[in-house]
């Protein structure tokens, strides 16, 4: 009754007061707070983190209510720093604390979807066949059937299906495909695995198991960095953020930590009350700047030119007028400076740099007789020609002295790096510049193309009885840096202020770039590395590695590392950071991913030539390799179209390819058969003699192209997919917004070994499965669409580069609706596949070509001369001189047996990585008994994996990283290669074994590797390089060491065997682009840049309502204050941006962060959030890639030597797109496309 009293206004009690009559004790209706309680009431809180490749990594607390999540926050139990050291936590983001968002959203994908007009051809035919193979053949077979749901993708049309039914088409149009075309014809596209290991691993081995294609990521992506395969012969490998606590100086080149690396930020101004300096060196004026003491905004594109005048001025001072002894010692033993290079005689009495010495060069090998044209040779400080341990052939056919030590034929001996003073002559060596290049959008200064120095050589006699004049790399660095020695060097600069390459007066020209600071920035930089002793660290963003001439700003950061001794200090040294690429538990990871238990070798492919090809924008190309090359090549050697330098990298065996033979590959065991020889010596001559050819020399030949693909854990046409409107046209047959003509056989460079058709196919793909939890881009022009569990709804695995835990993903809840997780789909596939293959194929055998591979004595293949078999300049000898090509025996209906089990391959062969293996057999034992094994079938005995966390256990007890006992196993099969001892590093550890339910209760610090080269320990923080130099361990390198000299022919050709300056390239996107109707606006050419952006991981959360409420709700392009008053361009006008490759629609953000010259469009906006149509195309506007189109660069194809050796995302060709340029302007109707009779008109205002 008092409840109801007191909701009247004169009904009230009086309570006592106290204080004075300050306060007053109330006896009110307090029901409200039931409400507050069941608001935030939960009945459990799981660990989980979110999949999305954002190096984060982060460990959340997921709370659980009536079966259903309700939020989210941060965990705050990562296990403690070293006190000196801050700890990790609290790591996390806005992003990731919007993610509940998207469990029960309207973009959930919540059932089986599949294109209505797809699904009634399958339902016809299975009424007209029995047999669901030959019912999907009824359809591949009739072209109206195929043009009418192909022309249709990305127009809607998805109807409900069900797992059964969509299982079985997409099982029959596999088993249709391999058998009439071959396994490599079907593809799957996945990126990252480290964000959900489990969930990659789910798709490749389906893949791996069917002889199918498995897609790499980091070099299409434009993350993989290919200075650091160049120089370490490491794919990446970075410091852990807390090592940014250790350094003294710190320089963020195009690395918006705050935006970007958000978890991490905290470390980087924890830094600075300890002192440290941080630079920000950024065109834009972006969020990390205002965390720096210092911004230098450099011309974007221009980042080796700075780099370079920051090395000149470290050399001069810290090499010259007063020499370091750490630098010095430190260049002596750790980077191939000392090493010798023969020049070669031009025809104006000057040299040219060749290739480095090596001892078969030399009169009895220098007494190596085991691999020595693979050992470096170099002078020491007796003057006495030594080979050093150390360098790529001692790695392979011999034990013990592949190590850094101070050792060259049994005895200690100390390097030289000069031969100043000990010199015979002194010679002019030419080096090509290619500063002087004028674009009209970058600045030059003008010099001649060859730029011709004073070097010091001496004389050597070699093996064959010739004298041949030789220089060491120490003094070609130098002349190539333009240092003045004193020996009348009229290229050579005798101070800063003259605008000689690469001087700090040149920088100025081409940066904008005061010299002032350049010189201040270099000299504190050095200077700080010399009294810390390599406590100097420049942190890099994605952004600079998306230029075309990536590796060579780079090089030029990385060069300024290693003259300053920073490499594998902690606190120093390279810090690249873009997607989450390290996934720490590799090696155990690999044979559950690549169903190496079962076959080897897997199928893998490097994506960015694969859609160069398929998506035929290699027809479309108006970049040629005459104007990439050096001016000191013959050009004559080098002609034909970019993708003819991919062809000969294939058929030389330097590229993998896919599909890989003109013929199926599993009828070719018949073919050898009757041949009477071995698939291998079969396909090797029917090669050479022409019978057979490349599947690359004929892409448009109507059976040479993938037809069914597989995207899972991506949105590949709303994110990474450059040449957006290519892949469109050719790939998926629908319409496209391509601006530009074909070329023609006879228009710009014409293909020499691409067999020219004159109609590309378009519609190549026959199948398109993607699988995701929301409707991406790429599920609406996907054919199938599955429903995947969100990363609360599964068991998986994550790790990070950032830090050096593992964590999991959890199941909080049961995946919602009809969703399933990525293992339990493809088991379904793979289950469904075994059953429908059944009178189609059986026990087969399939050819595969494997690439010659880094980390193997394959990368010793193809010393000193570039030889192609096709123009018979050698033999064709498989695993040599061409492709290894090796016989996989294949059990098709036993895949779903396979699948779910750990093959016997790991009891006979072992495991290992990166050129080291070991007995797993212990292993094996103990999975048995932790999963149970199978009881009957194919894989009777062997081991269970038959759920997520089964998978989870695999990678666990196989890895060193999270098995001692392994990691034991590991370092002492290393220092058998060696001949040092390394146990000491993970003895302490060798009975740590990490379960899966260990890293639920907490995140775990993995154990230390050899797969790594840093350490994980309580006294050190992670840093790449700490073993190299504190343990003698060599770089996986031709000299074994830090390599700054790059001598392959190809290499030397381009003009790149040392680092230079390369001006951003011109794609002629917008000077030779068709004739675009005016609209009455004013148009401008700008350089178009694609950042990550802040309220989005790539395309993930750019839809999500709570990031749409805080950003401006969808596309937005940034342009600067004056590019935008001449254009006529208020901040939030709709503008157009277009070029010859496509069109799209945005709105304007005016801001004077932006420099005139460049627009910014954050990557990956989705194109499904409030995009109206094109006045260029007449559809609707595209995404970021829409304006960009692949262009490979001949450099990255190259195999078979040393560390420049193919590897699957280790090396090979690079999406850049940083080069293009669109032209902009404002939009006069906004078309919104929303009805097909009448469109919706409004004038393009705000």
């Amino acid at each position: 009754m008092s409840k109801l009293l007191d909701r009247f206004r004169y009904f009230k009690q009086k309570g006592e007061t106290f204080a004075d009559g300050h306060g007053q004790v109330m006896h009110s209706n307090r029901d409200w707070e039931d409400s507050y309680r069941q608001r935030w009431q939960f009945d459990k809180i799981v660990r989980s983190t979110h999949g999305v490749n954002c190096t984060g990594s982060c460990s959340w607390k997921i709370y659980v209510k009536n079966g259903l999540v309700t939020w989210e926050i941060q965990q705050t139990d990562y296990p403690r720093t070293r006190p000196d050291l801050p700890n990790h936590e609290p790591r996390g983001c806005p992003r990731g604390a919007s993610y509940s968002w998207y469990l029960y959203s309207a973009n959930r994908l919540k059932y089986p979807l599949i294109r209505k007009r797809l699904i009634e051809l399958w339902r016809e035919a299975l009424k007209q066949h029995s047999d669901p193979v030959l019912a999907w053949e009824s359809i591949m077979h009739d072209p109206q059937k195929c043009l009418s749901y192909k022309q249709v993708r990305g127009r809607g049309g998805f109807i409900r299906s069900n797992w059964q039914e969509l299982n079985q088409l997409i099982a029959a149009a596999n088993v249709w495909t391999i058998k009439t075309y071959g396994p490599d014809r079907v593809a799957g596209f996945s990126p990252i695995p480290a964000m959900s290991m489990v969930s990659y691993a789910a798709g490749t081995r389906y893949l791996s198991l069917l002889g199918g294609t498995c897609l790499s990521f980091y070099d299409w992506y434009c993350d993989l960095p290919p200075a650091s395969p160049m120089t370490w012969g490491e794919q990446t490998d970075v410091p852990e953020s807390a090592d940014w606590y250790n350094s003294s100086y710190i320089i963020a080149w195009g690395s918006n930590v705050p935006q970007t690396r958000t978890p991490d930020a905290h470390f980087f101004t924890e830094v600075r009350y300890k002192g440290t300096k941080t630079i920000a060196i950024t065109p834009d004026y972006s969020e990390v700047a205002k965390l720096c003491d210092q911004w230098l905004a450099p011309k974007q594109g221009t980042d080796s030119a700075l780099a370079m005048a920051m090395g000149h001025v470290i050399l001069k001072e810290f090499h010259l007028d007063n020499p370091s002894d750490y630098f010095i010692n430190y260049c002596r033993r750790y980077s191939d400076m000392p090493m010798l290079v023969m020049l070669e005689p031009r025809d104006d009495g000057s040299y040219v740099p060749g290739r480095m010495i090596r001892a078969s060069d030399l009169v009895d090998g220098l007494g190596e007789s085991n691999n020595p044209q693979w050992k470096t040779v170099a002078f020491n400080t007796a003057g006495e020609l030594v080979v050093p341990n150390g360098s790529i052939g001692f790695r392979w056919g011999e034990k013990g002295k592949w190590n850094l030590e101070s050792i060259a034929a049994g005895a200690e001996t100390d390097l030289s790096l000069t031969l100043l003073g000990q010199h015979d002559a002194v010679a002019g060596v030419a080096f090509p510049y290619f500063g002087g290049i004028e674009n009209p959008h970058f600045r030059s200064v003008k010099h001649e193309p060859v730029l011709v120095r004073q070097l010091p050589v001496k004389n050597l006699t070699l093996a064959d009885g010739n004298t041949c004049q030789v220089v060491s790399v120490y003094d070609l660095v130098l002349a190539n840096y333009g240092l003045d020695r004193g020996l009348e060097d009229e290229n050579s600069a005798k101070d800063y202020d003259e605008i000689k390459a690469y001087t700090p007066a040149w920088g100025e020209q081409i940066t904008g770039v005061p010299r002032q600071y350049i010189e201040t920035i270099a000299r504190e930089f050095a200077d700080t590395a010399h009294k810390t002793h390599g406590r100097s660290m420049i942190i890099l963003g994605a952004g600079v590695n998306h230029w075309y001439h990536m590796d060579m700003n780079y090089r030029g950061m990385i060069n300024m590392l290693i003259f300053c001794g920073c490499v594998g200090q902690s606190g120093g040294g390279w810090a690249h950071y873009v997607g989450q690429e390290k996934l720490r538990p590799q090696t155990g990871w690999l044979p559950l991913a690549f169903a190496l238990d079962w076959n080897r070798p897997p199928r893998q492919m490097n994506s960015t030539s694969f859609f160069y090809n398929h998506s035929s924008q290699w027809r479309y190309e108006k970049v040629t390799a005459q104007e990439l090359l050096s001016p000191l090549a013959d050009a004559s050697k080098y002609s034909g179209h970019l993708i003819d330098f991919n062809v000969r990298a294939e058929r030389m065996g330097w590229l993998p390819s896919a599909p890989q033979l003109g013929r199926n590959p599993l009828g070719l065991k018949a073919e050898a058969d009757k041949a009477g020889l071995s698939p291998t010596e079969f396909t090797a001559q029917a090669l050479k003699s022409g019978e057979l050819r490349m599947a690359c020399e004929q892409p448009d030949n109507g059976s040479n192209h993938p037809r069914n693909l597989f995207v899972w854990r991506s949105n590949l046409l709303g994110s990474s997919g450059k040449g957006h409107e290519y892949m469109q046209k050719y790939l998926l047959g629908t319409e496209s917004g391509i601006q530009g003509q074909e070329l023609g056989p006879t228009e710009g460079i014409q293909s020499e070994e691409v067999e020219w058709q004159t109609a590309a196919i378009e519609g190549k793909l026959d199948l398109l499965v993607t699988l995701d939890f929301r409707m991406s881009s790429t599920c609406l022009f996907s054919d199938i669409v599955l429903p995947t569990a969100t990363w609360y709804e599964k068991d998986d695995m994550n790790t990070s580069d950032m830090h050096p835990f593992i964590h999991p993903l959890s199941a909080a809840v049961d995946p919602a609706w009809e969703s399933r997780s990525d293992w339990e789909i493809y088991k379904g596939i793979a289950k469904a596949f075994s059953q429908v293959c059944v009178g189609h194929l059986g026990k087969e055998t399939d050819v595969v070509l494997q690439p010659l591979l880094h980390d193997s004595p394959a990368e010793l293949s193809q010393p000193c001369e570039v030889l192609d078999w096709r123009k018979g300049e050698c033999d064709l000898i498989p695993g040599k001189t061409a492709p290894n090509i090796v016989a996989v025996e294949r059990d098709y209906p036993a895949t779903y047996e396979r699948f779910t089990s750990l093959g016997p391959l790991m009891d006979e062969l072992g495991n290992g990585g990166k050129g080291i293996s070991w007995n797993t057999q212990d292993e094996i034992d103990f999975l048995g008994k932790l999963n149970y094994t199978k009881r009957d079938g194919p894989a009777q005995g062997r081991p269970l994996i038959d759920t997520a966390i089964d998978a989870s256990e695999v990678i666990l007890a196989l890895a060193p990283e999270t098995n001692g006992h392994v990691a034991v196993k590991a370092w002492q099969a290393l220092g058998e290669i060696t001949g040092r001892e390394h146990t000491h590093l993970a003895r302490h550890k060798e009975d740590e074994k990490i379960r899966f339910r260990d890293i639920q209760a907490q995140p775990r610090k993995i154990i230390s590797s050899p797969t790594w080269s840093g350490l994980e320990s309580d006294h050190v923080s992670y840093n790449a390089g700490y073993t190299n130099v504190h343990e003698l361990i060599p770089w996986r390198t031709l000299s074994g060491r830090q390599q700054l000299y790059q001598d392959h022919p190809w290499m030397r050709a381009f003009g790149e065997s040392l680092v230079a300056y390369r001006p951003p390239i011109d794609t002629r996107s917008v000077s030779e682009m068709r004739q675009i109707p005016p609209n009455g606006f004013p148009e401008k050419a700008l350089n178009f840049l694609t950042p990550h952006q802040k309220w989005g991981i790539h395309s993930t959360y750019s839809e999500n309502l709570l990031m749409l409420t805080l950003s401006r709700g969808g596309p937005i392009v940034w342009i600067s204050e004056t590019d935008a008053r001449e254009l006529t361009i208020v901040d939030n006008d709709w503008v157009e941006v277009f070029n010859a490759n496509g069109a799209l629609t945005a709105r304007a953000v005016v801001s004077q962060r932006v420099p005139p010259g460049m627009t910014m469009m954050y990557h990956a906006q989705e194109r499904i959030m409030n995009i109206p149509g094109s006045e260029v195309t007449g559809m609707r506007g595209g995404i970021h890639n829409s304006v960009t189109r692949v262009c490979p660069k001949p450099t990255h194809m190259i195999g078979g030597y040393a560390q420049l050796a193919w590897g699957f995302n280790y090396y090979g060709t690079v999406g850049s797109n940083r080069d293009e340029f669109i032209m902009i302007r404002k939009m006069k109707n906004v078309n919104w496309l929303d009805d097909e009779g009448r469109d919706q008109v409004q004038e393009a205002k705000k």
